[in-house]
């Protein structure tokens, strides 16, 4: 298997403009000069973290998903990122994995933020999305899901093999609990044997709550490997798969892994 180059974009969103957002993120996109597969966006990228789905909601059918598909085959790379969606009545917060020929994944956040009343607007996912790139499998996760360690943990399957190699988590997470991103990112990647890809947003939104980023990118084991407090930033990188499977016939923790199933 070969490695994966990935670029992680931290940006200051334009609160509840969706064509200002498209139009930064088409400038920033532009502006990445190496070649990369996978290109994470943060959590509802094209609006900010919003509870007015009823006026910010677009279908499948619209220009936030249009742009995902037409940057996508403009960039010939995999765009991922959270939208606010409405289908059939109801609102997700929507995670896409856009591929370049324009098909796609789905993936409905399960965890909605109560605390900010995510859960009265916004309808819960129930099934994982694990995307598959270059033989890599991605585990696609929104935000909250990072505090919730049953529905992101990595487990054997049949075939010996580790369910997952990369967990990315697309975020809006607040500066005054940026301790518990940073520490939590890290967990994640040392309990799960991979690399931890969490990109937030920066700045203040429309109810005044700051962004302090922290973009990040952790290794196998939990070593830092890229972190980014305040400003915007694009950040590209190249996954190695050889340091990764070394690390896990070194340490084959996850055969002594307590067995279980989320219902």
């Amino acid at each position: 298997m070969s490695d994966l180059t990935v670029s992680l974009v931290q940006a200051n969103l334009h609160w509840e403009d969706i064509a200002a957002n498209l139009a930064m993120f088409d400038e920033k996109i532009d502006a990445i000069k190496e070649r990369t597969e996978v290109i994470v966006l943060p959590e509802m990228f094209s609006t900010g973290f919003s509870m007015a789905p009823e006026k910010l909601a677009q279908t499948m059918d619209g220009s936030a998903v249009q742009w995902m598909k037409q940057k996508a085959k403009q960039k010939n790379a995999i765009i991922t990122g959270s939208l606010i969606i409405e289908e059939n009545g109801q609102y997700f917060n929507r995670l896409l994995w856009m591929l370049p020929n324009g098909q796609f994944g789905t993936y409905n956040k399960r965890h909605r933020f109560g605390f900010a009343g995510e859960d009265d607007h916004y309808e819960a996912g129930d099934k994982r999305l694990i995307a598959s790139v270059k033989g890599w499998k991605i585990n696609l996760t929104v935000c909250y899901d990072l505090r919730f360690p049953v529905w992101s943990r990595n487990t054997i399957k049949d075939d010996g093999q580790p369910e997952y190699d990369v967990l990315i988590n697309v975020a809006n997470w607040p500066e005054r609990r940026s301790t518990p991103w940073k520490a939590l990112l890290q967990a994640r990647a040392i309990e799960n044997q991979c690399y931890m890809i969490g990109v937030n947003r920066v700045g203040n939104d429309g109810n005044n709550i700051y962004h302090s980023g922290d973009t990040s990118l952790i290794d196998p084991v939990g070593e830092i490997i890229y972190r980014k407090e305040h400003d915007e930033d694009v950040f590209t990188y190249t996954l190695s798969r050889r340091h990764l499977d070394e690390l896990r016939a070194k340490f084959p923790f996850m055969k002594d892994a307590d067995r279980f199933m989320i219902l």
